[in-house]
Formats: C-alpha cells, sequence, structure tokens
C-alpha cells in the first residue's frame, strides 16, 4: 500500500474519528485539534502499520494514547505554572524564588535593631510604619508635631545605621 493510498484510508475514518474525540474531549475544537494530532501521528508512523490490521482500531488506539499523554501533560503544567491573569499574594508565597529562611534571618535583624532603640524613638516610629499620620502619633503620644517627625528622622538613621549590612547588599 502506498503513502496516498494510506492517508486515503485514513480520511475515510475521520467522522467516525471525530464523534470518538467528542467523547474524550466533551469540546469540539478540543476533539478537532485532537483528530488532527492523531492523523498526523498516523501518517507520521504510516511505517509500523501492518496491512491486514484493522485500521479503525489501530487509530483508535493513537487517538487514546495521544488523548492520555496530553491530559497528563495538561495536568502537570497546571501543577507548576499559574495561569492566571493576576497572580495572587498566594501564588506568590510559593515562587521557587523565595528564600524563606533569609526572610526570617532578615526580619529577625530588623526587630532585633528595633528592640535597641530607645522607646522614646522606636514607639513613633512603629506607629508611622503601622500607617499612622505624625498628628495622630503626636496626639496618642501628647508630643509636639515636630518632635514626632525628628523622632521617627532619628530612629531612621540609628536602624539604617544598625542594619547598613543590608543595604550594601542592595546596592
Amino acid at each position: 500500500m502506498t503513502s496516498s493510498q494510506f492517508t486515503t484510508l485514513i480520511h475515510e475514518q475521520t467522522l467516525e474519528l471525530e464523534a470518538y474525540a467528542i467523547k474524550f474531549t466533551n469540546d469540539l475544537d478540543d476533539a478537532k485539534d485532537l483528530l488532527q494530532d492523531t492523523i498526523l501521528k498516523a501518517i507520521r508512523f504510516y511505517g509500523k502499520f501492518e496491512e491486514g490490521t484493522n485500521l479503525k482500531g489501530w487509530l483508535y488506539i493513537i487517538m487514546k494514547n495521544t488523548f492520555i499523554n496530553n491530559y497528563r501533560k495538561n495536568i502537570k503544567t497546571q501543577l507548576i505554572v499559574t495561569q492566571e491573569d493576576e497572580i495572587s499574594y498566594a501564588n506568590l508565597m510559593r515562587s521557587a524564588t523565595k528564600n524563606g529562611s533569609e526572610t526570617t534571618f532578615v526580619l529577625g535583624d530588623i526587630k532585633g535593631a528595633l528592640a535597641k532603640l530607645p522607646v522614646h524613638l522606636s514607639i513613633p516610629f512603629v506607629r508611622y510604619v503601622e500607617g499612622y499620620k505624625y498628628h495622630e502619633i503626636a496626639e496618642e503620644l501628647n508630643i509636639p508635631l515636630g518632635t514626632v517627625k525628628t523622632r521617627i528622622h532619628e530612629a531612621r538613621k540609628q536602624l539604617a545605621r544598625m542594619l547598613k549590612m543590608y543595604k550594601q547588599r542592595m546596592n
């Protein structure tokens, strides 16, 4: 049997193969893709087909194996790759580029440096980092607005000195 005769026999099976593909995919577009993949593989492996073998059965086996392989590949891709328009914070937390132990050390160093600050500097600074406005901090601590700004500035300078190793890493 020639290659063109083989191709003709395959194309005679396309309607039945398409119905079979729809049963697998439950989607017409996906079924057409599966049918196309099956036909391409059958033509590519024409040399392995033995005359007298049930062509329809051979094509069904190719289709079934193609579907299973594609399904497995899609499952692996979905497990590895986030397929969302926006990557959420939860997905970023699972990122392979994030080093959790390094973050733990950095946070520990920051907490330690904050603990070394005098209370009159640490309280206004922490309130500011928490999102309070200067005037809210001044009211809470019952001190002038300028004093709040000075203490936050001084706290920043001292923290920068204590954490200078991280600044050098960033440059």
